[in-house]
């Protein structure tokens, strides 16, 4: 099970993730169901991690706008256990998508400090 509570009206949920032979990094992310991805991070942390390159994602933006993205490859801890991600370089607070929430269940408390419970899917 993975917690995190609503602070400003986001979801916002601890991981951990790491890079080769790089020791895991705290991050706070932001649950985003509007992005299908795994998980973005800023550059930043892309750099303090060492995260391997792994080419060149096209991007929609909300707005339409398509858009050249790096991706990188990454571990995140995920209910207890590594779990290999592409990780998408973007700006701002990193954010969960859900290609990484997928099979899990999702539950949130939506007032401020309410809980956010992911769950793994049996």
């Amino acid at each position: 099970m993975i917690n995190g509570s609503i602070r400003n009206r986001e979801a916002i949920v601890e991981l951990e993730v790491s890079g080769p032979g790089r020791p895991p990094q705290q991050v706070e992310a932001v649950l985003d169901t509007g992005y299908s991805g795994y998980l973005t991070l800023p550059s930043q942390l892309v750099t303090m991690l060492q995260l391997e390159f792994a080419g060149h994602r096209r991007g929609t933006l909300a707005n339409g706008t398509i858009i050249r993205l790096d991706v990188y490859l990454a571990s995140v801890d995920w209910h207890g256990r590594p779990k290999d991600v592409l990780i998408t370089e973007a700006a701002g607070m990193p954010l969960v998508g859900m290609s990484l929430l997928e099979g899990s269940r999702l539950t949130m408390d939506v007032v401020d400090r309410g809980d956010v419970t992911i769950n793994e899917l049996s």
